[in-house]
């Protein structure tokens, strides 16, 4: 599918908004939104900051959207809140990446999603997760959290610890399936599962490795070593895949990646990713480049 295909398709969202402050040390309305999306495509026209090949698309980490709110310092991959670029609007049903540190007793106070599937991936420190749904848990790393935000969902966010700063990333993707009744899960994976290959810790099916979500999404973690190799297969023909990475460096398809860089790839079978460096993160999302 051509460039051209993307856009005629395009990607219609909805916006994500946050309620009125219930309680202290929480958030103002305009930090965790996303506004109605243009049907867009997969959005990634050719930009200064944002260079496109004939099949894929690199952000590197420091062309991503900054804000700092005092109690949250969050960085943002695409569109969102008060960060707006046009060429970052989403990589296929990946609407939203943001790489989060919360200070310490701070946190995002309740707030509705609807229609969304929301994954987060602690990377330092607890995060506590409070819902409508009479969820009550602490996400630390190694864990993954899940949530169906489907017909409607209240929840709150906020760091467990007194003295040091929560790290996570949050990233949201459109589901397949609108209004559905809206669920949460968790669980924590061994990371010695993921050194020199990648871990599945997502994917659209209950009964596979990980959790679950609605969409034919797939997300992988790897820790490898210097030099290590690795070969990607995508699960499901049409998809794309995006890699971040966590830390390190890794070569993706003959790209260098630093810390924190992005880059998607559409129209392909596999991926080989070449650690750079030991202990290299990488975390790839397999995703549908449209609705």
């Amino acid at each position: 599918m051509d460039r051209k295909d993307f856009i005629k398709k395009g990607l219609l969202g909805t916006g994500m908004f946050v309620a009125s402050a219930a309680v202290a040390n929480i958030m103002k309305n305009d930090i965790d939104e996303i506004k109605p999306l243009e049907p867009v495509g997969f959005n990634h026209l050719p930009s200064l900051d944002t260079p496109v090949t004939g099949n894929s698309v690199l952000h590197k980490a420091e062309s991503r959207g900054h804000s700092n709110h005092g109690w949250l310092d969050t960085n943002q991959t695409f569109s969102f809140a008060s960060y707006y670029n046009p060429d970052r609007m989403h990589f296929g049903v990946l609407r939203v990446l943001n790489d989060d540190v919360v200070d310490p007793s701070k946190g995002f106070g309740t707030h509705p999603h609807d229609n969304m599937e929301i994954i987060s991936i602690p990377l330092e420190g607890d995060l506590e997760h409070k819902d409508s749904m009479n969820n009550v848990a602490i996400i630390k790393k190694g864990d993954i959290q899940v949530m169906s935000a489907g017909t409607g969902i209240y929840h709150s966010e906020f760091n467990n610890n007194k003295d040091k700063p929560v790290k996570f990333l949050q990233i949201w993707l459109y589901p397949n399936r609108k209004s559905v009744v809206p669920r949460y899960d968790q669980i924590t994976l061994k990371s010695k599962d993921r050194h020199n290959k990648f871990q599945q810790i997502l994917s659209p099916d209950a009964k596979d490795q990980g959790v679950w979500i609605h969409q034919d999404a797939w997300f992988h973690l790897g820790i490898f070593d210097n030099k290590f190799t690795s070969t990607y297969h995508i699960k499901k023909k049409g998809n794309g895949v995006y890699a971040f990475i966590i830390k390190g460096s890794f070569l993706v398809n003959g790209t260098i990646l630093n810390e924190k860089d992005g880059m998607g790839i559409w129209d392909l079978a596999s991926l080989e990713v070449i650690s750079q460096s030991d202990a290299s993160e990488m975390l790839l999302m397999e995703v549908p480049m449209t609705m």
